[in-house]
């Protein structure tokens, strides 16, 4: 995501810095190796060599051995006349031995930012390699390990991870296209070219196709299942990992909608860190969550949606029920207003600890610099994960997969300012969703969710799924899976597992029947 300010996970310059799914960090502005930085900071291309790296691997994975091609290459993104404008980086892995690549699954996987590469979901839930990471998916002491992903995706499904323009290593020629690339539209239309391209180079046109996303990338995948199916391509299934679809239920503060849509997530949270009511804490988390999520759609909206005219006998009847959930004092709900947002929360929860939680896991803790401040000073669960990714990844690709290259690689920021295509108002996808669904009654779906993810909150994707004027139907195609983790849920090591395996069955469940090989 976007800094100055992730997934989504997420956040344009004219909303808030904690909107974002993925916080960036700063990045070299001034003249790198391979590149060049130009206007506003986007990540410009020098002379690029096109030749693919293709290198053979084995993998020990779900108690077998998975043997594999890797392709690493730059794929260029030309004119209408001809000329290459970008360059995209990606990795990908096919499965030796299939007889038929026509029906082997083939996934497209990215993250989001936007301005993120694709280094989480590589490294972190499909590939077949991953750093060790502590089973919480908290940073173990440097020097960092890479080892077999033992839930690598690629015994259901080859892989192709895609580093958007300014993310990665891949880069537009100059700032002008740069800029039009760096926007909703854009963002479609070249990842939507890249993917054309892949096809029809590599003769999958007719294989069985999906597509994976993470925070951003949610919004990027359900755009591009309606941008490209009138481009004559059509996907079996699309995952949404840690979902945002429409920004408006995770952006809009001016309104009420917000608060309670993150309200249970913010219970969950406090469930986690044992800070709710006793009686509750007895609860298991989901039958606690369903009490909440009552709350939520009953009292709380109604208190909120009443403003100032809200009567103080039921003023204090739900400031205590809040107190219950969250496990905030009384006084600090009281002078909220009974609304608060993440930034606040993350900061508030575990104030007497001298903690705060994480944005994009509030499993995940960390010291808070003044036991003064307001609002969290930094997100615990990003910091805490970056070193090992980042190290582990640039090592990988010049080491084990042959891609030497000077070029800084991107692993979020290298995006100029985001163009999200709207004024005055909120970007969304779910109308190309909608669209794509209309179009491809066969397409599948799969919404993966996380009960500890501040950054794009489980019961928003409902909200969004439950209001898009979806026919009967296609509920019926959409499958939901949740997840006892964060934003992330694959840094932690039984929601990498439940998500290797609810992908398996998405796949299966999604193909014509014998479609696999």
């Amino acid at each position: 995501m976007i800094a100055p300010l992730i997934l989504l996970l997420l956040a344009p310059h004219s909303q808030p810095a904690q909107a974002q799914g993925r916080q960036a960090q700063a990045e070299p502005q001034a003249q790198t190796p391979g590149g060049r930085a130009g206007r506003g900071g986007a990540a410009l291309a020098a002379d690029v060599d096109e030749t693919p790296v293709v290198t053979h691997h084995s993998v020990q994975a779900s108690g077998k051995t998975l043997n594999y091609t890797a392709t690493v290459a730059q794929m260029p993104l030309k004119t209408a006349s001809g000329d290459t404008e970008a360059h995209i980086f990606y990795v990908a892995y096919t499965l030796d031995g299939s007889a038929d690549l026509g029906k082997r699954p083939l996934t497209f996987c990215f993250n989001g930012g936007p301005g993120s590469a694709s280094v989480w979901v590589h490294m972190g839930a499909m590939g077949p390699r991953s750093p060790k990471l502590l089973p919480d998916g908290n940073m173990p002491p440097p020097p960092y390990q890479m080892i077999d992903n033992q839930n690598t995706w690629l015994d259901t499904t080859d892989l192709v991870f895609i580093d958007p323009v300014g993310t990665g290593y891949s880069r537009a020629k100059t700032a002008e296209v740069a800029q039009r690339m760096n926007g909703v539209q854009g963002d479609l239309q070249s990842v939507g070219e890249f993917i054309r391209m892949y096809l029809v180079r590599n003769d999958r046109e007719i294989s069985p196709l999906f597509l994976a996303g993470e925070s951003y990338g949610t919004f990027r995948a359900a755009g591009l299942a309606g941008y490209l199916i009138n481009r004559g391509i059509a996907f079996n299934g699309v995952a949404l990992i840690s979902t945002t679809l429409n920004l408006e239920t995770i952006w809009s503060n001016g309104n009420d909608l917000v608060y309670e849509l993150q309200l249970p997530t913010f219970a969950a949270d406090a469930w986690y860190h044992k800070k709710v009511a006793a009686d509750l804490q007895k609860k298991d988390l989901k039958t606690f969550l369903k009490e909440v999520e009552a709350f939520t759609t009953g009292e709380y909206t109604q208190a909120l949606a009443k403003g100032d005219d809200l009567p103080a006998t039921e003023r204090k009847a739900v400031t205590e029920k809040l107190v219950r959930y969250l496990g905030l004092e009384s006084r600090y709900i009281d002078e909220s207003q009974m609304r608060f947002d993440v930034a606040h929360f993350t900061r508030e929860l575990l104030r007497d600890r001298h903690q705060t939680i994480g944005r994009l896991d509030g499993r995940l803790t960390g010291p808070s610099s003044l036991n003064t401040g307001e609002s969290s000073e930094y997100d615990p669960s990003s910091t805490l994960t970056s070193p090992p990714f980042t190290a582990v990844f640039t090592n990988y690709v010049r080491g084990e997969l042959g891609y030497k290259t000077d070029m800084y690689y991107y692993v979020s920021g290298g995006t100029m300012p985001w163009d999200w295509g709207v004024q005055n108002g909120f970007a969304e996808t779910t109308t190309l969703l909608r669209n794509a669904f209309v179009r491809n009654p066969y397409m599948k779906v799969m919404v993966a969710a996380s009960y500890y993810d501040l950054a794009t909150p489980y019961y928003a994707v409902e909200y969004t799924f439950n209001h898009m004027g979806l026919h009967p139907d296609m509920h019926k195609n959409i499958t939901w899976n949740f997840y006892q983790a964060g934003h992330m849920m694959y840094i932690d090591s039984d929601s990498r597992a439940k998500l290797k395996h609810d992908m398996a069955e998405f796949i299966a469940g999604a193909l014509p029947k014998g479609g696999q090989q």
